[in-house]
């Protein structure tokens, strides 16, 4: 470092510098990507132009639905985490915007000294000794003449930038999987209500196959083929049971609850939405302009490009004024006379120029991040596209696969009603009834999947296209402040 007394040509001539100072580094420019006009597999469902009026679960017509998300949405601990790191990433860039100001201290000190003569041999004690009041205001301000700071500024801004894009993505996310967790829960009730209708029905066939064994017209086998297709529909319940205990508890945690919060609201049915035929997909282009994970990764391609910068600035002399102000007195009533005033004003130069390779090394790591935020930026575009047509072809399939399999439940409810009328009436053994009731609980239960991975679908379809309703979410709710000591300290 090299101080010099700054005189006032000087300074002029720095502040002038100053002002016309540029920004080392490259200059970003944001990506472009040539994403096809239409979607490929469009054609598989109507489409419109994306719509931002309403949440997709605000379409859907039910109310528990609705409630779970804008809960979630609230009080989901996830989200909670991700807003504190977007109020972290705001923070640090209002510190690094601080950098184009000076930097300003002030002290004050009182002291006595009593010196050895050793240390100052043949001078008085009246002179080596006494007392000394002062106070002051010092000045630190670096002259951003190559950019240093400016795009250290950019950078912080492009973090912050990523972390409210981080924030939207992981609402998307939420919400999405609220909803799925829903659908599942609604799916696993019917195939449990089916399973118990079907075993009720099974009941019904065991009683009318033992009073014909009593009155001589039917046989042990048949009986013991009645008991083990009942037993093996009633197997069924435990299980489906479960499971949608699992998907209660997940809604639960997901909307910031304990476990077994949602019992109550939820173990009572609902009935399956009317599921739209009309949906908002736009355009490829439109998909990427509004999906928040590629906004957050061209973000954070914007940030590794201004870190060139930053290292790139270290090629170059580093100046930065330093000045001072106070008072220097023996006696605290001296301390603003004006022979008391100390005065500073310094021009600080600081160029490592004997160290320029490591500098080099630090440009070049710079680079390599660059290289790597525009290899995630072009991934996650490339996944925005492919989840979003994935996410097409999946739900006109379960479309179709859901019309199929209602069809077929319908058919098979009718086979078995029918072979019930046969064997009542002597022309069909009771094997066919079997048979027909076992094809009428596995098109039944096939047919309550379908509907709820068609509804699973949809918000799949909805979660990829992220169609403009982030922008109305709310806010999470904040975590409360820590009571630790150090947090109270603050």
């Amino acid at each position: 470092m090299t101080d010099a007394l700054l005189p006032r040509p000087l300074a002029a001539a720095v502040l002038a510098s100053l002002l016309a100072a540029c920004a080392v580094g490259p200059d970003y420019v944001r990506p472009t990507m040539d994403a096809p006009a239409q979607f490929h597999r469009a054609d598989l469902v109507l489409t419109r132009a994306s719509e931002t009026e309403h949440a997709f679960w605000e379409r859907l017509g039910d109310p528990v639905l609705a409630q779970l998300i804008e809960d979630a949405l609230r009080d989901n601990r996830e989200l909670h985490i991700a807003l504190a790191r977007l109020e972290r990433a705001r923070a640090l860039l209002g510190e690094a915007g601080r950098d184009y100001l000076p930097t300003v201290r002030a002290g004050g000190r009182a002291g006595e000294q009593r010196a050895s003569a050793f240390e100052a041999p043949g001078v008085p004690r009246s002179e080596r000794d006494g007392d000394s009041r002062g106070v002051e205001a010092v000045v630190s301000w670096e002259l951003d003449l190559f950019g240093r700071v400016r795009r250290g500024v950019e950078a912080a801004r492009g973090e912050s930038d990523a972390s409210a894009a981080d924030l939207a993505a992981l609402q998307v996310a939420v919400a999405g999987e609220v909803a799925r967790n829903y659908y599942l829960l609604r799916g696993l009730q019917t195939r449990l209500a089916v399973a118990r209708d079907n075993a009720r029905n099974q009941e019904r066939s065991l009683e009318l196959v033992r009073a014909r064994a009593e009155a001589g017209g039917g046989t042990e086998l048949d009986s013991a083929r009645a008991r083990a297709q009942l037993e093996l529909t009633l197997s069924r319940l435990p299980a489906l049971t479960a499971e949608m205990q699992a998907a209660q508890h997940r809604l639960a945690v997901l909307t910031g609850r304990e476990p077994g919060a949602l019992g109550e609201l939820l173990d009572a049915p609902a009935p399956w939405p009317e599921l739209p035929g009309l949906l908002a997909v736009g355009t490829p282009p439109d998909l990427l302009a509004r999906r928040p994970d590629v906004a957050a990764a061209e973000r954070r391609l914007a940030a590794a490009t201004a870190r060139i910068g930053v290292a790139t600035a270290d090629l170059y002399p580093r100046f930065s004024l330093d000045g001072l102000i106070g008072s220097l007195a023996g006696d605290a009533g001296d301390l603003f006379d004006r022979d008391s005033e100390r005065r500073r004003l310094v021009l600080g130069i600081d160029w490592s120029f004997l160290d320029r390779g490591r500098v080099r090394d630090r440009i070049d790591a710079a680079g390599a991040d660059a290289r790597a935020a525009l290899a995630a930026w072009q991934q996650a575009s490339l996944r925005a596209l492919e989840e979003t047509e994935t996410a097409l072809v999946r739900y006109a399939q379960s479309e179709r696969e859901r019309r199929h399999l209602e069809d077929a439940a319908q058919a098979s409810a009718r086979a078995a009603e029918l072979a019930r009328l046969r064997f009542e009436g002597g022309a069909a053994g009771f094997l066919d009834v079997l048979d027909a009731e076992r094809a009428r609980l596995e098109a039944e239960d096939l047919a309550a999947a379908a509907r709820m991975r068609q509804a699973q679908a949809l918000v799949g379809l909805h979660a990829a296209l992220a169609g403009g309703w982030p922008e109305r979410m709310p806010r999470p709710t904040p975590a409360a402040e820590p009571s630790s000591r150090v947090a109270r300290a603050r």
